[in-house]
């Protein structure tokens, strides 16, 4: 039986855009896939510490984070399943500080997160989090 991931994304909004993340291309899934910030819940972690320490390691933003998630699915990471839930952050300051997890990122309308990634479900989300 595959081994159950849950991860948590953060919908980090700064002036009316929402901060998407280029995954690098060693990365062992999704490489060069454009998404928000997003991370594994390690074990005895609860959801919104996971997300405050991903957070912190990808980008070093000041964020206040909605403890109400936005959304909630399963999807697929290679081939093992996912459940994902998706927070709404606001930027409260600092400038982006990429780990080597991702090489680019932009400050995106919800319009251009879409023309960019495959991720449906999670763009979905961002609409929802810019309501």
């Amino acid at each position: 039986m595959p081994k159950f991931v849950l991860a948590v994304a953060a919908v980090v909004i700064r002036d009316g855009r929402v901060l998407a993340m280029r995954r690098s291309p060693d990365k062992d899934a999704g490489a060069g896939l454009w998404e928000t910030l997003s991370g594994r819940v390690e074990a005895d972690e609860q959801p919104l510490d996971a997300l405050r320490r991903e957070i912190a390691e990808e980008c070093g933003l000041d964020v206040e984070i909605d403890p109400r998630p936005i959304d909630a699915y399963v999807a697929r990471r290679g081939v093992e399943p996912m459940g994902v839930i998706v927070y709404r952050a606001l930027w409260t300051g600092g400038e982006v500080r990429r780990s080597a997890e991702h090489d680019a990122h932009a400050w995106w309308t919800p319009e251009e997160l879409r023309a960019h990634s495959t991720l449906r479900r999670l763009v979905d989300a961002v609409d929802r989090a810019l309501e």
